[in-house]
């Protein structure tokens, strides 16, 4: 295959049908930031859950050295955490519960917050600060009262805290930006998958003489087509450049100087969390691009 007809055709096609390749950038980068966007906030919503729990979560934080609460005479004893075990295994509300030793929770809250923020929060902390806890699981949202009463009460329990109410807007309102991005993003996919199909119709009108004089030299779809892929190609990745712009600057001035300095009492996304959302795009963009260009390629250029 010649290269130089490759990119003599795709520089071509670029030029002939400009208007129509700039509608499929922006609708591609407008549809990729969108995913991008529910991919970011599907990560907040994980982050969330670990720190604060889920909906169906009380937590049970037991008693520690010089703990605040006056009832706590010391550190919850081997016994008294075996009572606090069996009252949670025989209670019919539970669904499930998780131990987690002062050594998880300090490894959690590192993890969570990252190398910048540990250094200020952190600094005089240790594992030996931290609670150990029980994180409970409740079979139904709204039957908790019996677990709460039973495990509130017992000797080695500092404070049982139950932020379902809290939390339940907290996540329903990241649900609805998650699946609103999702759903929005869903339309402009279409959208650009149709007009990637107009702008392949176009061009092989266009270059109907020469698909024909090459038909009759004995060329092979995958060469004749392979200009028309070329072009989606680099529609994609313009609009994924653009998407992971749009996201880099939603995750600078939104997240990082906007959001995480007035809401400070959880952690927020990262870099970490902001380049798994580019991979995504990048991998979709040109997937959603590609494809359809090769499933109708075939069709438009036969004549």
């Amino acid at each position: 295959m010649q290269l130089r007809y490759v990119f003599s055709e795709l520089r071509q096609g670029l030029r002939r049908n400009l208007s129509m390749h700039i509608a499929v950038i922006l609708t591609l980068f407008v549809s990729m930031t969108l995913v991008g966007l529910g991919v970011l906030l599907r990560q907040q919503s994980d982050i969330a859950v670990r720190y604060l729990g889920d909906e169906l979560q009380v937590t049970a934080y037991l008693c520690r050295d010089r703990d605040p609460n006056p009832s706590c005479a010391g550190e919850a004893t081997d016994a008294q955490k075996q009572q606090i075990t069996d009252v949670i295994e025989n209670n019919p509300e539970v669904k499930d519960y998780r131990f987690e030793s002062r050594t998880e929770a300090f490894d959690k809250v590192k993890e969570l917050y990252g190398d910048e923020r540990r250094d200020s929060l952190l600094a005089a902390m240790s594992a030996e600060d931290m609670p150990e806890s029980y994180w409970i699981t409740l079979n139904d949202p709204n039957e908790y009262e019996g677990i709460t009463s039973e495990v509130v009460g017992l000797d080695g329990v500092s404070q049982l805290r139950d932020l379902r109410d809290d939390l339940k807007p907290l996540y329903e309102w990241l649900g609805i930006l998650q699946w609103g991005a999702l759903g929005v993003a869903a339309f402009l996919v279409l959208a650009a998958l149709l007009l990637v199909a107009n702008t392949i119709r176009l061009a092989a009108m266009a270059r109907r003489r020469e698909i024909g004089i090459m038909r009759l030299v004995g060329a092979s779809t995958l060469y004749i087509a392979i200009p028309f892929v070329m072009e989606v190609i680099v529609s994609a990745v313009i609009a994924v450049v653009l998407a992971g712009g749009a996201l880099a600057a939603f995750m600078y001035f939104g997240v990082q100087e906007r959001i995480s300095e007035s809401i400070s009492f959880m952690p927020w996304i990262g870099m970490e969390d902001y380049t798994v959302a580019l991979v995504v795009i990048a991998i979709l963009a040109p997937v959603l691009t590609v494809i359809p260009t090769l499933a109708l390629t075939g069709k438009y250029i036969k004549v």
